[in-house]
């Protein structure tokens, strides 16, 4: 287990605790674009960011299969409830490191999860 093996359980436990909550709201109404922002920033972004840190600074943090896995999975979720906020079923199977790219491009977790997901449609000018 590498050094972050602690804060990818946290996350991934998080992650399954807000799947769970977003699925149990199905049909209700109670999310919105305030709540895909959250999700996005304190739940996917937190993940494609300890991946960025893990890889950057110096020293390449090594992760276990099963970290990475834990980490894939852990913002998978949150992206698949950042889509149910606009109504959006989606089933979200990325790479943390394709994440990890864009975000390093953009420097925008909002646009990561657009980009990723298609959600919202973007609006032609």
């Amino acid at each position: 287990m590498s050094r972050y093996g602690p804060r990818i359980a946290a996350l991934e436990r998080r992650a399954e605790r807000d799947r769970a909550a977003v699925a149990d709201e199905d049909g209700a109404g109670a999310t919105d674009s305030e709540d895909a922002a959250t999700y996005l920033r304190e739940g996917a972004g937190q993940a494609i960011w300890l991946y960025v840190e893990a890889r950057t600074g110096g020293r390449l943090v090594p992760f276990s299969p099963a970290e990475l896995e834990a980490l894939e999975r852990a913002m998978n979720q949150w992206l698949e409830c950042y889509t149910r906020c606009y109504g959006v079923a989606f089933d979200a199977d990325f790479t943390v490191r394709e994440a990890a790219g864009l975000l390093v491009q953009t420097r925008n977790v909002d646009d990561v999860g657009q980009l990723l997901t298609g959600t919202p449609p973007r609006e032609r000018c």
